[in-house]
């Protein structure tokens, strides 16, 4: 069968008239480039050249194929400039999915520079608490908490155990005092919500610690949750990759340490090689890392 790549050691024979020549020009032994010859009329059936004293030298029937040789060079050449192009190419939509509370807090200023990095990205923001279907094409990038297996052709970068913990205001603290048990706890007002599984796993926390009558106002995202925080109503839980960066809040007891929760950044096979989502990911990661960094280091300081 024919081998395409011959096609180059014709094209540098014909055009430099030897082997030697031709062998400098495209960097490979003189030996290689005899063999290639070779190799090619032997596939084709008919000789290419006449062997002469001064040089190769090319037959008739070399003659007439040497224009679609130079046609299959031009086509590849092509095909290679269009690929580079491609892979340059960054403009488009990319898909982002995640929590409502990572959005707004650490993904936030994030995007805001990737935007100032690459403004020919568009960013979908899905906040919604339905879990997206990368494989499906739901999303193209996914900041997650899970634990176990994750469906076929996910590919993850772990960023950190994800931690949730109770935290109040400074605010709140200075008008109600931080619980110091759980006999405390009772002594307080809690958020609840959050919507969807984060509200049934809250739930059930709440409801081991007898805490559950105590919850005096519902919030129906994450974000709510925070921002109920935040304004001093009341205690609620949070995740502490996002909490213990805010200078505002106070975490009232340590985090749940049986969850086997981690925070990962997933997108699928499908798509992880395309420019943009492969941009876009990669730079996520690259400042998502350096804010869990930042707080590791926080915390080993204290």
């Amino acid at each position: 069968m024919l081998d395409w790549n011959d096609l180059r050691y014709f094209l540098g024979v014909a055009r430099n008239g030897s082997t030697l020549a031709a062998a400098k020009t495209l960097r490979v032994s003189q030996t290689t480039v005899a063999r290639r010859i070779a190799a090619l009329e032997e596939a084709l059936g008919f000789p290419l050249f006449e062997k002469r004293q001064a040089g190769y030298a090319l037959t008739p029937l070399g003659k007439e194929l040497l224009a679609k040789a130079e046609e299959v060079e031009l086509a590849a050449t092509g095909f290679t400039d269009a690929a580079a192009a491609q892979s340059r190419d960054l403009s488009g939509v990319v898909k982002i999915t995640t929590e409502e509370v990572y959005a707004i807090t650490m993904l936030a200023p994030i995007l805001r520079e990737l935007h100032e990095n690459h403004p020919e990205i568009v960013i979908e923001l899905d906040t919604s608490q339905a879990v997206r279907d990368l494989g499906a094409g739901e999303a193209d990038v996914s900041l997650r908490s899970t634990k176990g297996e994750q469906p076929a052709g996910l590919v993850g970068r772990q960023l950190c155990i994800d931690d949730w913990a109770l935290y109040c205001s400074r605010d709140y603290a200075a008008r109600h005092g931080v619980p110091k048990n759980l006999a405390g706890l009772r002594e307080h007002s809690f958020i609840g919500g959050g919507g969807g599984n984060l509200w049934i796993h809250y739930q059930a926390f709440l409801k081991t610690l007898g805490l559950e009558q105590n919850v005096a106002m519902h919030h129906a995202t994450s974000g709510g949750l925070l921002s109920g925080i935040r304004s001093g109503f009341g205690i609620a839980v949070l995740p502490c990759v996002v909490a213990d960066a805010d200078p505002d809040l106070i975490r009232c007891f340590p985090p749940r340490r049986d969850h086997e929760r981690v925070l990962w950044l997933f997108t699928h096979e499908r798509v992880r090689h395309t420019p943009r989502v492969r941009t876009v990911i990669d730079f996520m990661y690259d400042r998502l890392s350096r804010h869990v960094r930042r707080l590791e280091t926080k915390e080993n300081a204290a």
